[in-house]
């Protein structure tokens, strides 16, 4: 387990909190594998009943560009890579996931609040999508999931142009579940995961079922086609010219 991730569980609830606030917690190939494990590992433990989702003063800027470059180009069919695992894990998890978000959610740190059942943000974290600009497509089933929770016209918007916007526009397009002072955010995270894991466990999990049930086999297709276009669109030049820009900075 890689030190920026940390593991930790208690009173029925599963953490994971990502600590590498010197790249605000930009995502490693290594991190996305240790996180993936963590869900299996939570998965099968009996005593946590609900997870949640952490990282300050950032949640996540996303990928590591130059890991996600020397990743993809290692041989590895992307299909096989941890971050499409990390996202088929996260997106069939059966017990009920709390995002805490603050500071920036960038790319993987915005889409993955659509397989939250439950995301509070500080009312100074900052969401974008910067799928378009860095030359790629979105990835974890947002392209379906996003124009369901905000509307096609502002999901096509997110989605096409990848501008930032905050946390009190994230509660009016209903990406977001609460908003509350940067200081409360982990702790209100906290309270909600503790109310779930107190709930009969599996009334919640048949109900987060449920809710997911006329998507499951959408997601599972949806999230596999992106998957397919996003490994073409990191080969292409449009991406490599994207990248350099920006690692050159």
């Amino acid at each position: 387990m890689p030190d920026d991730i940390q593991l930790s569980s208690g009173a029925g609830v599963g953490r994971i909190q990502i600590e590498r606030p010197g790249k605000k917690n930009a995502l490693t190939t290594g991190m996305y594998a240790a996180m993936a494990d963590a869900l299996d590992r939570y998965a099968r433990d009996d005593e946590v009943r609900a997870v949640l989702i952490a990282g300050g003063p950032d949640f996540t800027a996303g990928n590591d560009l130059q890991d996600f470059m020397m990743a993809s180009m290692g041989g590895t069919p992307f299909g096989e890579l941890p971050v499409v695992r990390f996202l088929q894990r996260l997106s069939t998890f059966e017990k009920p996931v709390v995002a805490a978000v603050r500071g920036v959610a960038v790319g993987i740190g915005t889409t993955l609040l659509l397989h939250c059942d439950l995301v509070v943000a500080a009312d100074t974290a900052r969401f974008r999508l910067p799928f378009t600009p860095l030359g790629l497509v979105p990835e974890a089933a947002s392209t379906m999931l996003l124009p369901f929770v905000v509307g096609r016209a502002r999901a096509a918007k997110l989605l096409l142009l990848g501008d930032f916007f905050d946390a009190a526009q994230a509660l009016a397009m209903g990406l977001v579940g609460e908003v509350v002072a940067d200081d409360a955010t982990d702790a209100t995270a906290v309270t909600l995961a503790a109310r779930l894991a107190e709930l009969p466990c599996e009334a919640v999990r048949q109900t987060k079922r449920l809710l997911r049930a006329p998507w499951a086999d959408a997601i599972a297709a949806v999230m596999a086609a992106e998957t397919d276009e996003f490994a073409r669109r990191i080969a292409s030049d449009e991406f490599r010219s994207a990248a350099m820009k920006l690692l050159a900075r």
